[in-house]
């Protein structure tokens, strides 16, 4: 089915956006004539000042009789309305993230602020199109989580956009390194560190780790998987380490657990530590394919206590996730860096300390 296509004076619109974002026409610039914009693009100049008209009714644009049409300053388009947050995350409609996004609807509700969403589906392309369409808007603030923080910021201008328009932003479960901005973030290494360090505890010496690597959370986590065997002197098995992509997700870790459980009872693993609770669900099908069971066979330790860690007949060992305290802090933060936008420092973010979470998927070897 061929996709729609916006209409003419929409491209147009998005195209001009574009260039306000990037920083090629900047505060009180003037903007080419309609003459000129209809021939670069090849539009009728109707279509041409149906998109100029919109610009200026939103407050991007400002014509002066007689002199032509010029760029807003930042702070005329912040002014346009001064009670939206923007709010960006990777998914919305499953896992963690309907629990963080009510907490932070509660708290910008109680302070007069409404609420946009959007998400990225993971992706890095989506992450444009959501920024672009959210610089669009009249935004007060923006709470984002990155798409693929462990791949790097190919959408750098549009977070430098933020900086330039005088948005003020904060980041949630992880931050891209180069952007100087707060943060509100789990220790997921000293999670990953205390996954594995219980099993240790319990007398597994074969511990399989699974990690998501195209985000920081799971690179992290990682880390501190790793550390905690060296810590204990335990040696770490390169084949028991799986590393995986979002695009993998549904396949690899499951396929690899298949096989790993195919080995001989020495060879085999004893115990799974799991990226999140989710991955964890799915290993536990992996494992019952095989014919195993959990605890008795194979135990295996989650990340985020989220609602699935309870949602089946075994109940998982995880690691705690602040979930909703995380959008209210996320929210309280962002609206005291509206509110004292001309103060000189800047708000500090959180570090949040995960907490082992002991139920009936692990056992004593």
């Amino acid at each position: 089915m061929k996709e729609k296509q916006l209409p003419k004076y929409l491209q147009l619109k998005q195209e001009i956006l574009s260039w306000l974002h990037a920083g090629k026409l900047k505060p009180n610039d003037q903007m080419p004539s309609e003459n000129e914009i209809a021939e670069q693009f090849q539009m009728s100049r109707q279509t041409v000042r149906q998109t100029f008209g919109e610009l200026e009714q939103e407050g991007w644009l400002y014509r002066i009789q007689g002199k032509g049409t010029f760029v807003s300053t930042p702070q005329t388009q912040i002014a346009r309305d001064v009670q939206t947050i923007g709010i960006l995350t990777t998914y919305i409609s499953d896992y963690i993230f309907p629990h963080i996004v009510r907490g932070a609807e509660a708290a910008l509700r109680a302070k007069g602020y409404r609420l946009l969403l959007s998400s990225t589906d993971n992706d890095k392309e989506k992450e444009k199109e959501s920024l672009n369409m959210m610089l669009s808007q009249p935004l007060s603030g923006l709470i984002i989580e990155p798409t693929k923080s462990a791949e790097g910021n190919p959408n750098l201008s549009y977070y430098l956009s933020l900086d330039y328009h005088n948005i003020p932003y904060l980041m949630i479960n992880e931050r891209y390194p180069e952007m100087n901005c707060p943060s509100l973030t789990v220790d997921d290494e000293e999670g990953g560190f205390k996954a594995a360090e219980h099993l240790i505890a319990l007398g597994h010496r074969r511990i399989a780790g699974f990690f998501k690597t195209d985000d920081l959370q799971g690179v992290n986590r990682l880390k501190g998987f790793i550390r905690a065997h060296r810590h204990y002197q335990i040696p770490l098995l390169p084949e028991l380490v799986i590393h995986y992509t979002t695009e993998e997700k549904k396949y690899k870790p499951f396929d690899s657990t298949i096989k790993m459980l195919g080995f001989g009872e020495e060879e085999r693993p004893t115990a799974f530590v799991c990226y999140n609770d989710e991955l964890a669900i799915h290993l536990l099908e992996a494992v019952r394919t095989t014919g195993l069971q959990v605890p008795q066979d194979i135990s295996i330790v989650g990340f985020d206590d989220s609602s699935l860690a309870t949602a089946t007949e075994v109940k998982l060992t995880t690691l705690s996730h602040p979930k909703m305290e995380l959008g209210t802090d996320a929210a309280e933060i962002l609206i005291e860096m509206i509110e004292n936008r001309r103060g000189s420092s800047m708000p500090k973010g959180k570090l949040y300390k995960p907490e082992l979470i002991v139920r009936e998927s692990t056992i004593q070897l």
